[in-house]
């Protein structure tokens, strides 16, 4: 009787030690990462968070660490200490009060299973989000979401309900944390953008709906009896440990997609960019709206440079254009496409085996683009200067995905290069926001795993088993340094005058770019990384902007699209790597 008189909703808001905790725990992470780490911020709710999601809040801040093994070990059993106590008091504040509780004892152990276990089930998970940290683009992080979402969804009654590991989780648990789940991305996109005084009434907000998640997971543990094994075949069946298998088949799914993705089974669009020619945009960027995000005194900007394609002056025509292809790319066929796009213009593809002795391009395979990024930036300098000597001209330059690696990485290496104008497709932003040491001495938890992990998905990857071995190495060395050097605009190009720039980002890479405003010079197309060279609702704007002429934008597609990056770039930072820096280019 006393049972069924209770309100859930009554019930809860009879917790007020749980509220508190919740609330004033997200509430003090927030304010301690304003002093040490204020893009890191986003990620603050979380540590009140129901205890599988939680789990990947701490994986993560471990991986941070650059320490040795013995170093790790010894923070991992800390926090491992300090997060079951946390989540035994969030349980014991959170259990309905005409239920019996759990001895705390069984409860301390249950919570340290269960994050022991989140944590080796959510590495995998933790070590592609570092690797997007390193080396951002949205594949990885397009991998590691639902990988870690369906063994956080698995494991949701982890740690609150007797035996756990021999249960699936009940619907209302995963509910709850589906529920939690969604109030943390919505936090996370709102903190990223707003100052500290108005980040912690969020942050507090979130933690109460934290509250309410433990509440609501609370009641269902309590209200679940075991099951009763009247038999050894029972005993032999129930017994199972349901929770991580369940949580096991969920990495074998991803990892079997992305089989199946790599041989060409399942296949995604690459762009869906419309066509259209609403409006004509001085200088080849569309026109800034009033009041629209990244426009204004004192924005921070996502490109490389300002652009000086938004003076009122046209620039001048192409008459020599380099293309740099991306990861995966072959030579020396890629430029065709936007031959046929610029008539009368010489068009050459970059090799990543370099020049041979004729002065032309080497053939190479897809696999030749693991290359260290001083290599990377000496051969395009190399061959930006060949192509001038060939044609008497200044070169436009044309780059995709790791091609935009090897741009930042020849300007931050040579300066004065006869470059007239840059195009930037599917831009790697903000590389190294988070390194590690070089060096086999150096080596640490976080580079070990990622160094495995590289190994597996080129063992999986046409590539071969080194992967990206080389590239990620020295993007950890070396890329913010030369992003650095080419986001600060120095060094004139051709003929002493500033490099025009255009940068045309994916919709889909909005998950990895940094919370910053989207300068003029960007071009926002609802499309996947990868692929844009080859577009045809792309083309059209390189051509455009290359010749000099205004680019065809629809001012009103664009503004949405702009604000639909900033949106899923503020969400996404909830399941990023925490950004112990501001990673807003200067």
């Amino acid at each position: 009787m006393i049972m069924n008189a209770e309100l859930p909703a009554e019930g809860f808001l009879r917790h007020r030690g749980l509220i508190l905790v919740a609330a004033g725990g997200a509430v003090a992470e927030a304010g301690l990462l304003t002093l040490v780490a204020p893009a890191a911020r986003p990620l603050a709710p979380q540590v009140t968070a129901v205890p599988s999601l939680a789990a990947y809040h701490d994986v993560r801040w471990l991986f941070i660490d650059n320490q040795s093994w013995a170093w790790f070990a010894a923070l991992v059993a800390a926090v491992l200490i300090v997060r079951s106590a946390l989540d035994v008091a969030l349980l014991r504040l959170a259990w309905p009060r005409a239920f019996p509780a759990p001895a705390p004892l069984r409860s301390l152990a249950s919570c340290a299973a269960l994050t022991a276990l989140a944590w080796l089930l959510l590495s995998p998970a933790a070590t592609l989000a570092f690797g997007v940290a390193v080396l951002p683009f949205s594949w990885p992080f397009l991998a590691a979401f639902p990988l870690m979402f369906g063994m956080v969804a698995a494991l949701s009654h982890g740690g609150t309900v007797e035996a756990w590991w021999r249960r699936l989780p009940p619907l209302r648990s995963v509910l709850w944390l589906i529920g939690s789940f969604a109030a943390l991305t919505a936090s996370a996109g709102v903190i990223a953008h707003l100052p500290t005084a108005e980040a912690l009434p969020v942050a507090a907000l979130a933690g109460l709906v934290n509250a309410r998640a433990w509440y609501g997971i609370a009641v269902v543990a309590a209200r679940l009896h075991p099951r009763p094994h009247r038999s050894v075949r029972a005993r032999l069946v129930f017994g199972l440990p349901f929770a991580p298998l369940a949580a096991l088949a969920v990495l074998a799914l991803v990892i079997g997609v992305a089989r199946l993705m790599f041989t060409g089974t399942i296949t995604l669009p690459i762009s869906t960019a419309a066509e259209s020619a609403a409006a004509h945009v001085t200088g080849a960027v569309p026109a800034a709206k009033e009041g629209a995000p990244g426009h204004g005194a004192g924005t921070a900007t996502v490109s490389p440079a300002t652009s000086p394609a938004t003076a009122p002056e046209r620039a001048a025509a192409a008459a020599a254009v380099l293309v740099v292809g991306g990861w995966g790319s072959s030579c020396c066929g890629g430029g065709s496409g936007l031959g046929g796009a610029l008539p009368g213009v010489t068009v050459r593809q970059f090799s990543y085996l370099g020049l041979g002795a004729n002065g032309r391009p080497l053939t190479s395979e897809p696999a030749a683009d693991d290359l260290p990024l001083p290599t990377l930036g000496d051969r395009l300098a190399e061959q930006v200067l060949a192509l001038h000597r060939q044609t008497h001209e200044p070169v436009d330059v044309v780059a995709e995905s790791e091609g935009t690696l090897a741009v930042y990485a020849m300007l931050g290496r040579h300066r004065g290069l006869p470059i007239a104008s840059v195009v930037l497709l599917s831009p790697i932003v903000g590389p190294g926001q988070l390194s590690y040491p070089p060096g086999p001495d150096g080596a640490s938890v976080s580079e070990d795993a990622l160094d495995e992990l590289n190994r597996l998905v080129g063992s999986m990857s046409p590539y071969g088993p080194s992967g990206a071995q080389d590239l990620l190495s020295s993007v950890s060395e070396f890329g913010a340094r030369y992003f650095a050097d080419a986001a600060s605009g120095d060094g004139p190009g051709a003929d002493g005058k500033p490099i025009r720039w255009l940068a045309v980002v994916p919709l889909a890479d909005a998950v990895t770019l940094p919370v910053c405003g989207l300068p003029q010079n960007v071009i926002v197309v609802p499309a996947f990384h990868g692929g844009l060279l080859g577009d045809p609702s792309v083309l059209p704007m390189v051509s455009q902007f290359l010749s000099g002429r205004p680019v065809t934008v629809a001012s009103h597609d664009d503004g949405q699209l702009r604000a639909a990056a900033e949106a899923i770039t503020g969400a996404a930072t909830a399941w990023r790597m925490p950004q112990t820096s501001t990673a807003c280019p200067g």
